[in-house]
């Protein structure tokens, strides 16, 4: 109840997305793991914890035209949790057993009720297009918008700007580095063009999740 598994995203892409997505009169809704930004405007915001969590709220919200996972969900968690806090004993250090979170890019991209667009996130420190490819095929995602972890020296977590490596079944695109809402703003145009290029398709559900 004390100590937890985490990393050190800020949430500040996805929350900039959301916000894209609603100035463009989508309606969005916001699942969000513990961040310290304020709700975009126009947006409905569902706020969760665990990994567990995240993937319920998805279930309930999947009737949807377009799902963006920019979320940093830890691949891993504890397996058996402490119903009090651990005290350090002795110099002994406690024995932590993992076990995988559920993989919910995966799990939404593999669905049956599949929304019409899938769009993932692949945050990488090497191997960026590779990683990234690979990722993009085995969720069967429409879409992956790749980064590396550090750019000109920095970390991207908790930083206002990035950069971008778009691709999908058919693009490779790099984005130069921009401000996040930057990033945000084309990514919507991006999806806005493609479901015009639909044909056949009608957009009757909502836009985002």
């Amino acid at each position: 109840p004390v100590r937890f598994i985490g990393n050190r995203s800020s949430g500040k892409q996805g929350y900039a997305i959301a916000s894209a997505c609603a100035e463009q009169g989508a309606s969005v809704c916001l699942i969000s793991g513990p961040v310290t930004l304020e709700a975009p405007l126009n947006v409905r915001l569902i706020k969760v914890e665990t990994a567990q969590q995240m993937k319920q709220a998805c279930a309930d919200e999947l009737n949807v035209d377009c799902v963006i996972c920019a979320a940093a969900v830890a691949d891993w968690q504890i397996k058996q949790t402490a119903n009090s806090k651990l005290k350090k004993s002795n110099n002994k250090l406690p024995e932590l057993i993992l076990t995988e979170t559920p993989d919910i890019l995966s799990w939404i991209g593999q669905h049956p009720s599949r929304p019409k667009l899938v769009i993932g996130f692949a945050a990488e420190t090497d191997s960026i297009k590779k990683n990234a490819e690979d990722k993009r095929a085995r969720k069967n995602v429409d879409w992956i918008l790749a980064n590396s972890v550090i750019q000109s020296g920095k970390t991207v977590f908790n930083s206002d700007i990035n950069e971008i490596l778009f691709l999908s079944n058919t693009e490779v695109e790099y984005w130069d580095t921009d401000s996040k809402q930057a990033i945000a703003q084309k990514l919507v145009r991006r999806i806005s063009n493609y479901f015009s290029d639909v044909r056949g398709y009608d957009v009757q559900k909502k836009d985002s999740i």
